[in-house]
């Protein structure tokens, strides 16, 4: 599936460089021929048949190097959705129950935070700025449940 799809791709991209390019060579050719005359009417040739195909070119060569990027980007994502759909979980890692990630009865917060979690959470476990959480800060609903940890609120 990557290759067939990053194969009709590629052709877009290089055919964007190519407009790029042969637009700027066209802009340098119809700069330098209406640089060498004088006259207005002597340089509306170059204009004509130079420098605005050249930059007509550049604009497409823009657009054609937008979708190409864009179509690889599309089609790297098919390629990650496919991995993603194809490596499903077995059946028996489902049923399992779930292990807590913390059991500790006793309730910390940190300092100027939002939450409040058990003593061996993953968020607070170590820190030195964790305090014990008031049980006045609890009834007044300042703080939430930890949802990494899901502390229970012990009520005294």
């Amino acid at each position: 599936m990557r290759t067939a799809r990053l194969r009709t791709v590629h052709p877009v991209l290089w055919a964007g460089w190519a407009a790029l390019a042969a637009g700027a060579v066209l802009c340098v050719l119809g700069w330098y021929g209406v640089s060498g005359e004088r006259w207005a009417e002597r340089q509306l040739p170059y204009l004509a048949s130079c420098t605005v195909p050249g930059a007509a070119l550049i604009v497409a060569g823009a657009v054609l190097l937008t979708h190409g990027r864009g179509a690889l980007a599309a089609a790297r994502v098919e390629e990650l959705y496919g991995l993603l759909v194809a490596a499903e979980p077995a059946e028996a890692e489902e049923s399992a129950p779930r292990a807590p990630l913390a059991v500790s009865g006793d309730l910390l917060m940190v300092p100027g935070g939002t939450l409040w979690h058990r003593a061996d959470c993953p968020l607070v476990a170590g820190k030195v700025e964790s305090v014990p959480v008031d049980a006045k800060l609890l009834a007044s609903s300042e703080l939430g449940p930890c949802p990494i940890c899901e502390p229970v609120e012990e009520t005294d």
